[in-house]
């Protein structure tokens, strides 16, 4: 699916999920300042919008993502990921996909990577996800319409499912530095 399948070494490719706001992009910055690659999903639909010369509103970069995936399968944004991935792999143990949102990217990742691929789901109350969206300030983020209209389109991709059957569950209902502490203590786990 995702091209020639080729095992540089065998590192690791972990991917995060988690509802809009609930801590993915924390947990990729955490995961980066320790010199792990991360690649965002995120950035691949906002360069999209942007390589469309599209103007950013919230709704936007659902639409763009949900056209894509009409366009070219559900696993459209897996499928060009994974030599990216591969190409990192070659020189690093470890590669953070940040922003797995559905269950067909799942399975592209899961078949090019197998065992040595691994869920990671960031969790939070959707109170404290809207109070994080109104402090961020990114084009995609808007009012609480908004976010769940966000919340029901990605869990109708499979998120929902993603989330419960996740290998490893961080919440992030607390403090940033209790987050950081979290994530910390996952890292020694798993390296």
């Amino acid at each position: 699916m995702c091209g020639r399948l080729h095992l540089v070494n065998m590192g690791r490719v972990f991917a995060v999920c988690g509802l809009p706001a609930s801590g993915k992009g924390e947990f990729a910055t955490i995961l980066a300042k320790t010199g792990i690659p991360v690649l965002s999903m995120g950035d691949m639909i906002r360069a999209e919008v942007k390589k469309r010369n599209i103007e950013e509103y919230p709704e936007v970069f659902g639409e763009v993502a949900q056209q894509l995936r009409q366009q070219f399968g559900d696993d459209i944004l897996a499928v060009r990921l994974c030599s990216a991935v591969d190409n990192l792999l070659e020189k690093h143990d470890v590669v953070l996909i940040e922003g797995l949102r559905g269950v067909a990217e799942y399975d592209v990742f899961h078949s090019h990577w197998s065992d040595r691929f691994s869920t990671i789901a960031v969790t939070a109350d959707e109170e404290i996800r809207f109070q994080r969206i109104q402090l961020r300030g990114r084009a995609e983020d808007g009012d609480r319409d908004s976010l769940k209209i966000r919340d029901e389109r990605e869990i109708g991709w499979g998120l929902d499912v993603l989330i419960n059957q996740a290998d490893f569950t961080l919440s992030n209902d607390g403090s940033l530095s209790d987050f950081v502490n979290k994530c910390q203590i996952w890292l020694e786990q798993i390296l």
